[in-house]
Formats: C-alpha cells, sequence, structure tokens
C-alpha cells in the first residue's frame, strides 16, 4: 500500500482555494510536487534538483 499524501500550498499563494499554486507533498521516499490546477500531473523530484530549482526561483524573483 502506498502512502497517502498530504500536500501544503505556499503561504504566498493568498490561500484562496481557486488560486492556482505549486504544492509539495513528502514521503519517507521522495518529495513530490504538483500545480494546484492540474492534480493528477506530478512531478518526484530529487532533493538536489529541487533545490536548484529553488535557488534559480530565489535569483529570479528576488525572494
Amino acid at each position: 500500500m502506498s502512502e497517502a499524501l498530504h500536500w501544503q500550498k505556499s503561504s504566498y499563494s493568498g490561500g484562496n482555494v481557486e488560486t492556482s499554486c505549486l504544492e509539495i507533498a513528502t514521503t519517507s521516499t521522495a518529495l513530490h510536487l504538483r500545480e494546484s490546477d492540474e492534480p493528477a500531473t506530478l512531478l518526484s523530484p530529487t532533493p538536489t534538483a529541487l533545490n536548484a530549482l529553488l535557488t534559480a526561483l530565489k535569483g529570479q524573483f528576488k525572494v
């Protein structure tokens, strides 16, 4: 049996149910990402790849 995923939205999403945003879930062995308006499409990046993405985004948007 697979683990149930508990999805978390970014605090920057505004909390509106209709707001499209990136959601993340973790299991004991993986990270999972999805776009809230396409919940059936999942990405499971390695921690290194996710770190590279977040680093690039922080540099792009000066977060």
